[in-house]
């Protein structure tokens, strides 16, 4: 069976969890609290990160998994049954790949890609194993981005013109500290010049716009500022004499970039991490009959909203409320970033239990991912479009809708 859970399997799904940072301390604490859930085996490269999740477990009461340092032997453990990855970004394709060819379902914490030859690697993987892989792209889940999507498929945009996303998060006291706290983002920082975190911004756009399901990425334009903030950060808070006071970093302050799709819609996507700003994922959807914009939640659809004036989005949640959040809202909202870590893992065990496609699957990652690299690309040829390669092989023009199940996308 691959791996997968059927009626002669146990109840609960075995799960190996792998990287125990503060992400995937998060998501295991989610996980142990799920009554179908066994978190059987664990991998961290630091022993007390280990010892932590350990104890954590045995105080929740759940069974003693096993512990290793190399995630290869959580992968080859005969009980585990699925695989999560929350390990630094640059490790996910690799223990990825690893998993699906020991034929056990995976999900994969988000991050960009080093290469387009990780990505290609990755669907040629899955192509060849048969084995689904998720990338876990929490935004996809949430409130709001669930019932824009709702919206979108009633039509209450009309056709879709322009799509925009962000990562707008104040990281430079996480980014200043990262070798302290061995906190991998300060090294991409260090040696790389591109949108290194696209996917919170990206994910909802490119599920709006069918991307991968009759409607594709083909090119890609970025820009990068200049790099200061964190570095002026570390110089006031942590003295002149700290390595990243006297280090520029070579992730320009803000990177700009620029989607162009098959069918004819733009998507602007950007990178805001180094400099003081509240939190925003700067969301925007506009067709031809409205627009809605996450900063201000606001929205106006024609012949709806008064004439030139914005309305507040929340007015129009309840009525158009995605049926997963409506039954979420009666049970009990549950978890970190407003509930949609939750939803984001039980669509993964879900679409495990029921043998189903990924609601977020190896093309949707692939593709995600690639702007990373291609943005990298991009920014050295001074912000001359590439091309975006197309991960399904032509296969987009005609693929059918995703599955019905209550996680689709």
């Amino acid at each position: 069976m691959n791996g997968y859970i059927d009626d002669n399997k146990p109840l609960k799904l075995n799960i190996g969890f792998i990287g125990l940072g503060k992400r995937g301390r998060d998501l295991l604490k989610l996980l142990a609290d799920m009554p179908d859930v066994s978190i059987t085996a664990l991998s961290d490269l630091y022993e007390d990160r280990l010892q932590e999740v350990f104890q954590l477990l045995s105080e929740k009461g759940s069974p003693a998994p096993f512990c290793y340092k190399d995630y290869r032997d959580v992968i080859g453990h005969g009980e585990v049954q699925a695989i999560i990855i929350a390990s630094s970004w640059t490790s996910h394709s690799e223990i990825a790949m690893a998993a699906m060819k020991a034929g056990k379902p995976v999900a994969s914490e988000v991050g960009g890609a080093a290469s387009l030859e990780e990505c290609w690697q990755l669907v040629r993987t899955y192509e060849a194993t048969g084995t689904p892989c998720m990338m876990l792209e929490n935004c996809c889940y949430g409130r709001e981005e669930m019932a824009l999507l709702n919206m979108v498929r009633q039509g209450m945009f009309g056709e879709l013109i322009h799509c925009q996303g962000a990562y707008g998060h104040d990281l430079r006291e996480e980014v200043a500290k990262g070798v302290e706290n061995r906190h991998y983002r300060v090294h991409n920082y260090l040696h790389r010049n591109g949108d290194v975190y696209p996917t919170h911004g990206l994910g909802p756009a490119a599920k709006l716009l069918g991307i991968n399901r009759g409607n594709r990425f083909t090119k890609l334009s970025s820009m990068a500022t200049k790099s200061r903030g964190i570095r002026q950060w570390a110089r006031k808070n942590m003295g002149d004499d700290h390595p990243v006071a006297q280090t520029d970093m070579a992730l320009g302050d803000i990177v700009t970039t620029m989607i162009q799709c098959a069918n004819g819609e733009s998507i602007l996507l950007t990178h805001d991490t180094s400099l003081p700003r509240p939190y925003s994922r700067g969301g925007r959807v506009q067709g031809t009959r409205g627009i809605w914009m996450e900063d201000g939640a606001v929205i106006h659809i024609e012949d709806r909203s008064p004439a030139h004036e914005w309305e507040k989005f929340e007015t129009y949640i309840q009525e158009f409320e995605h049926p997963v959040w409506a039954d979420y809202l009666k049970d009990g909202v549950r978890g970190g970033h407003g509930g949609m870590d939750y939803l984001c893992l039980r669509a993964f065990i879900e679409s495990v239990r029921l043998n189903t496609e990924m609601p977020i699957d190896i093309y949707d990652m692939a593709a995600w991912m690639a702007v990373t690299a291609l943005s990298e690309q991009s920014i050295e040829l001074g912000g001359s479009a590439v091309a975006f390669p197309d991960f399904t092989n032509g296969r987009w023009i005609h693929r059918p809708a995703a599955n019905k199940t209550a996680y689709a996308l």
